[in-house]
């Protein structure tokens, strides 16, 4: 017996899933991501050069870097600042060193020359699945930022060398969801986040039982509702870019 979901989704069920491309002009690449009521600025700006310890050690190529953060009216209460803080909090530094892992397996850095591809992503709005919705959101960033280097001449080929994709799943009184939202999120037995290519092989697999525990059967579904949710994602990622 599965319990409704209180939006109406089914169990296996994505939020509504869009992407705006070009909403921030000023960078090489950008699209506004929503899932659900979770909207996220992804911005990507291409540097060139880069950080001075790839010089140091003479390692060839460039380098990828994000950064992520929650703009202050994208919760309530309102969030405040890092900077008013004097610090990035912990969940952001976690939450940006995940996104750039997953899109650093997404490209060829040797192929992308001495520049630096800097990803911003900035929470507009916050209901659950931020860090996937980032990620999701900003490989079509750097695909549109790479293809612009390509453009003008900078490179023969893009350097981006798979499609990046995330969803979360979660256990929600014992039942398994796909694309949880902030109330589903909150009452969560289990939460795994789910970081795939658009071939469905795993970049990173974050699963944790708040206060609770999971079986390998439970684990397995939760595995599957990804690869569904996933293969859904990248087929809109794809009608995207092949748009622009």
């Amino acid at each position: 017996m599965t319990t409704p979901r209180h939006s109406g989704r089914s169990a296996d069920q994505l939020r509504e899933i869009s992407f705006q491309p070009g909403i921030a002009p000023h960078a090489s690449g950008s699209v506004l991501v929503s899932f659900g009521n979770t909207q996220v600025i992804c911005a990507a700006s291409i540097e060139e050069g880069v950080p001075r310890w790839m010089k140091e050690q003479g390692v060839a190529g460039g380098w990828l870097t994000a950064e992520y953060s929650m703009l202050p009216y994208s919760t309530t209460p309102r969030k405040s600042r890092d900077s008013t803080r004097g610090k990035i909090d912990g969940r952001s530094t976690e939450i940006q060193r995940l996104i750039g892992r997953s899109l650093r397996a997404g490209i060829d850095l040797e192929a992308l020359g001495s520049r630096t591809l800097w990803v911003d992503c900035d929470v507009l709005q916050a209901d659950g699945g931020t860090r996937t919705a980032s990620i999701t959101g900003a490989s079509i960033a750097m695909a549109i930022a790479c293809n612009r280097l390509v453009q003008d001449g900078k490179l023969s080929k893009s350097p981006i060398s798979r499609r990046i994709a995330a969803v979360s799943i979660g256990l929600v009184g014992s039942q398994v969801l796909l694309d949880l939202d902030y109330l589903e999120d909150k009452d969560a037995e289990v939460d795994l986040n789910l970081v795939m290519t658009g071939e469905l092989e795993y970049i990173e697999l974050q699963a944790s039982g708040e206060e609770s525990i999971f079986g390998e059967a439970q684990l397995a579904e939760m595995l599957e509702y990804g690869r569904r949710g996933i293969t859904e994602i990248v087929l809109k990622q794809e009608e995207v870019l092949k748009n622009i």
